[in-house]
């Protein structure tokens, strides 16, 4: 049975709004990454950590899916089974679209961590506030859901099964910085990229290639403009026309 393997990242929210991390007037650059997202961060100033993800909390609160997000959600629902999405992404809009079987690999924002049992539980929006207690162990000490530089990323795991699984890659929004997308569509026969702009290798060994010149497929638009292009390259694998 064929399956799809399909990267997310944050290309395919940016639509909604919701602020990217890396592009051109991103949060990297009004706030110190290694001050609001590392575990050194964390350690000299939990406050700061937390209003940091307060305000992304907040923000994402009256944030709507887009057309990409509504399209994955249906993929999901027609091929049940069949689909193995992770994104980079820690906001809600697939689930908000109606996916129900997304891999955060990052993390999730409307959720707490107890950091003495590990179990998450929700807050929604809400800030936090310092005050909260583990419902499963009653610990406070709690933080954010999401993974920090410096830290494993559990949910990696899931990539590496994805691979074993699937005979199609579609890669959406991501610039390949956090995730090498490259090494992953070497694995794949069939793969499909979606980004509006070309994005260049970040490495010193390949300084002039351009990360599309990996793919079989490069659909240079918007996650949302795309869907429609993407699908009919997923019809026609899935009827074993290549």
């Amino acid at each position: 049975m064929k399956k799809i393997m399909i990267l997310s990242g944050a290309g395919l929210s940016a639509e909604s709004g919701v602020n990217t991390f890396r592009d051109q007037g991103g949060l990297w650059e009004k706030h110190d990454v290694m001050k609001v997202c590392s575990t050194k961060g964390w350690i000299e100033d939990r406050k700061l950590v937390t209003q940091f993800y307060n305000e992304r909390r907040r923000e994402l609160e009256f944030k709507e899916p887009n057309y990409a997000h509504k399209a994955l959600a249906q993929l999901e629902h027609d091929y049940r089974g069949r689909i193995i999405h992770l994104t980079q992404n820690i906001d809600n809009l697939m689930e908000k679209a109606g996916a129900k079987d997304l891999i955060h690999l990052h993390g999730t924002l409307t959720d707490l961590r107890c950091e003495a049992c590990t179990e998450t539980f929700s807050v929604a929006y809400a800030a936090q506030e310092g005050k909260e207690h583990c419902p499963y162990c009653g610990n406070k000490r709690v933080r954010h859901n999401v993974v920090m530089f410096g830290e494993s990323a559990p949910e990696y795991s899931h990539i590496s099964q994805a691979i074993r699984e699937c005979t199609l890659f579609i890669a959406i929004g991501t610039s390949g910085t956090v995730i090498d997308i490259v090494n992953i569509a070497k694995e794949f026969k069939n793969t499909v990229l979606i980004d509006p702009q070309r994005q260049k290798i970040e490495s010193v060994f390949s300084p002039h290639s351009y990360i599309d010149e990996y793919f079989e497929h490069f659909i240079q638009k918007k996650a949302s403009e795309a869907m429609e292009d993407m699908l009919l390259i997923i019809k026609e694998h899935m009827k074993g026309r290549f």
